[in-house]
């Protein structure tokens, strides 16, 4: 389906949402959640985006560690790692 080795710029374009570098610092900073709200259960996603978190962590392809390094940056207190 992609050509390119998924990064966390092309997770952010695939959720339809800002790309550039200072987009995504400011989402992340925007957007911490607490360590009991799992990823997916994020009220600020959008059903579609919702559905292409969990199906890329459920299937454990390239994306799987692009998730898993968004997710880990929005349970930070300190914002982009």
């Amino acid at each position: 389906m992609f050509d390119e080795q998924p990064t966390i710029e092309l997770l952010f374009e695939q959720l339809g949402l800002d790309a550039s570098e200072a987009g995504i610092e400011q989402f992340i900073q925007t957007h911490q959640l607490d360590q009991n709200t799992a990823l997916h259960h994020a009220s600020f996603w959008t059903e579609a985006q919702r559905n292409f978190i969990i199906s890329h962590w459920k299937k454990d392809d390239e994306w799987a560690m692009v998730v898993d390094s968004l997710n880990a940056q929005l349970h930070s207190n300190d914002g982009v790692e």
